[in-house]
């Protein structure tokens, strides 16, 4: 019998990659609860899906969860359950209910309130820059009082000049919001272009904060990626960094990386640490940093209170986090902080299609070097869960984003936009 059944939010690449770790790790199969049945866990040997269609919303979601919860321990009463998400809404949609489903789940997760201090840009960069490390000039734009007559959004502060990058203060509040022309971050330009998605916002009934934030140069490759875990003793046992290859150019994944290369930097692992062990924290969190190519200092932008999409870097690097967690969680160990050291190549994309935009000829002698010495991991390419419909599955995931890269991005550019 299982130590433990996971109950995983949501079916993309993340989910899946969450359920692999946890069945390399302790060989279990995870339940998924989703709405729609997308490529990425279609036919899957480690996991089972459990449909239910009003899976992005809030109270329904936490009812139906509370619902599996009990049916479950009427069969398995000495099988405790672990709840993970791998989304901002679904994390604080999970936080609105959590003494609700605590009662039925673990959920190493912060609690709401360091949710919403982490969540909120504003928030983060308060402690970001108490624990010294540096973040971009920022503009947070109100719209909480938009729909009256006589609001007008705030201009740009001196020390700001164009271009701009421009995206939600607290993702989880503009994830459900649809409108023409919407995407995750915007490049801005020029004054008229920075207004035009002010007044764009309001119409379509934001009513949360965004920001406008001074643009790092810098391609792709100018982005990191640390990932750390905060233990119930508020001490991180487990930490990673990467550099980024390629992100995604599809406006609604824009900024999500899909082929990168662990290392460990410690310029970024240890105010990641500092900042994490300074406020009441408890889970995974996932930081987004950007080196500027002219001085070569790091500047953090943001973090996520979840572990990722692409979680399962740290496995290439030579961690599993689930074992972390659930050393945690089920065992109360408490670990030594572990740093993965591992070089290895994380790739959700083929490398003919990633090798078309690395054009630095040093970073793409060392991409070559670690497919040659088959240190290169892919989440989707699973020997445990390699059926032929999941490799035809595989490969239809690997040709829509090739088509996405066509459509979006269809060169490199030395921005990255």
């Amino acid at each position: 019998m299982d130590r433990f059944q996971p109950v995983i939010l949501g079916g993309d690449i993340g989910a899946y990659a969450l359920a692999r770790e946890l069945h390399e790790a302790f060989g279990v199969r995870s339940l998924l609860v989703t709405a729609h049945n997308p490529r990425a866990i279609q036919d899957s040997a480690i996991l089972e899906r459990h449909e239910f269609v009003h899976a992005d919303e809030d109270s329904p979601l936490a009812n139906e969860l509370i619902r599996l919860a009990k049916q479950h321990y009427q069969a398995h009463p000495n099988v405790p359950l672990l709840l993970l998400a791998n989304t901002d809404w679904r994390i604080d949609a999970l936080s609105k209910h959590r003494d609700a489903l605590e009662r039925y789940y673990a959920m190493p997760m912060p609690h709401r309130h360091t949710i919403a201090r982490v969540m909120n840009k504003e928030g983060f960069e308060a402690i970001a820059r108490t624990v010294g490390m540096q973040v971009p000039a920022t503009l947070y734009q109100d719209f909480s009082n938009a729909d009256s007559p006589d609001w007008a959004p705030e201009p740009l502060p001196d020390e700001m000049s164009f271009p701009i990058v421009a995206k939600p203060a607290d993702s989880s509040k503009y994830e459900h919001l649809q409108f023409a022309g919407r995407q995750k971050v915007y490049r801005i330009d020029d004054a008229d272009e920075l207004n035009q998605l002010w007044m764009t916002l309001r119409d379509a009934g934001f009513t949360d904060t965004f920001l406008a934030q001074q643009l790092i140069p810098g391609d792709d490759t100018a982005m990191y990626s640390v990932t750390a875990y905060v233990d119930q003793h508020r001490h991180v046992t487990m930490i990673c960094s990467a550099q980024v290859l390629l992100e995604e150019h599809h406006p609604a994944m824009l900024g999500n990386p899909c082929a990168m290369i662990t290392t460990p930097i410690p310029e970024l692992l240890e105010p990641a640490k500092r900042f994490l062990e300074s406020i009441d924290y408890h889970g995974f969190a996932n930081f987004d940093v950007k080196r500027d190519p002219r001085t070569g200092e790091f500047y953090f932008l943001e973090v996520n209170p979840r572990i990722g999409r692409n979680s399962y870097y740290c496995v290439g690097a030579g961690i599993n986090p689930m074992e972390v967690m659930v050393a945690d969680v089920f065992d109360g160990a408490e670990l030594p902080e572990q740093v993965a050291a591992r070089e290895s190549l994380y790739t959700i994309i083929p490398w003919l299609l990633l090798r078309k935009y690395i054009v630095d000829k040093a970073l793409r002698s060392r991409v070559r070097r670690l497919i040659f010495t088959t240190k290169v991991v892919n989440p989707l390419r699973n020997p445990h869960d390699s059926a032929l419909r999941r490799r035809k599955h595989r490969i239809g995931t690997e040709i829509g984003l090739a088509k996405r890269f066509r459509e979006y991005y269809p060169k490199p550019t030395s921005t990255g936009f």
